[in-house]
């Protein structure tokens, strides 16, 4: 049984850091590619970083460019999100999910719909 599971989430002052991990299994994560999305109360589900099956091919949201960086270690089953200078507008349940590398054209990595799999989401909560 494919499951995902977010852990690293908690509270922060501005301009603080956190590392989300993204902890796979019942499935290769090699052949996936791993998308990390947001969700703020009263919004949509938005794409914030991807990263292909091998790692060689990233793709992030504007808001968090320069800010946050999406890696994975296939041998650990996990991928990561590193968020440094983090700001009150990043408060949100982040979610990673799956979807094949095969059945994913890249450039739309941060689209929510291509994903099949998801996690239950980790609280990000920025504030002073």
């Amino acid at each position: 049984q494919l499951q995902l599971v977010e852990s690293g989430g908690g509270l922060v002052q501005p301009g603080g850091s956190l590392r989300l991990s993204c902890a796979a299994s019942g499935f290769t994560l090699d052949d996936y590619s791993i998308g990390w999305f947001r969700q703020a109360p009263g919004k949509e589900r938005d794409g914030v970083a991807c990263i292909s099956s091998s790692g060689g091919s990233t793709n992030y949201a504007d808001s968090v460019k320069g800010r946050f960086t999406i890696s994975r270690d296939n041998a650990k089953h996990t991928v990561y999100l590193q968020m440094n200078s983090l700001k009150p507008e990043d408060t949100a349940v982040y979610y990673c999910a799956a979807i094949p590398q095969a059945l994913l054209l890249f450039s739309q990595c941060l689209r929510r719909q291509k994903y099949n799999y998801w996690g239950q989401g980790t609280q990000v909560t920025v504030s002073s």
